[in-house]
């Protein structure tokens, strides 16, 4: 089982920038970040495949932030500029299988979570 630790989250106003860390314990090639608001659904928010590096991005963020992973360090990172209000909202790292080599944008498809870190955006 793999286990995830997030940190990096805090207050903001908008248009700073912060950076998520995501350490990660395990074997895993498919990881994403997903972020929850008040009352709303676990949407996806960014996604690596180590395995050649890919990185799939929901089109909210897209150009705004950036996913990459030290695999030497076992930490996938969410750079995140120019934030808005609406980017609010709890953030978490999750993994897919350790056998899985494809990647998936559905929350479902993951199997491990860390307990997420809160980010918040003041306007």
């Amino acid at each position: 089982q793999v286990q995830l630790e997030e940190s990096g989250g805090g207050l903001v106003q908008a248009g700073d920038s912060l950076r998520l860390s995501c350490v990660v314990s395990g074997r895993t090639n498919v990881m994403a970040w997903f972020r929850q608001a008040p009352a709303k659904g676990r949407e996806f928010v960014a996604g690596i495949n180590r395995i050649g590096g890919s990185v799939y991005y929901a089109d909210a963020v897209s150009g705004r932030f950036t996913i990459s992973s030290d695999n030497a360090e076992n930490t996938m990172y969410l750079q995140m500029n120019s934030l808005k209000s609406e980017d609010t909202a709890v953030y978490y790292c999750a993994a897919r299988g350790s056998m899985v080599k494809v990647f998936n944008r559905a929350a479902s498809q993951y199997t491990s979570w860390g307990r997420g870190t809160q980010v918040t955006v003041s306007s």
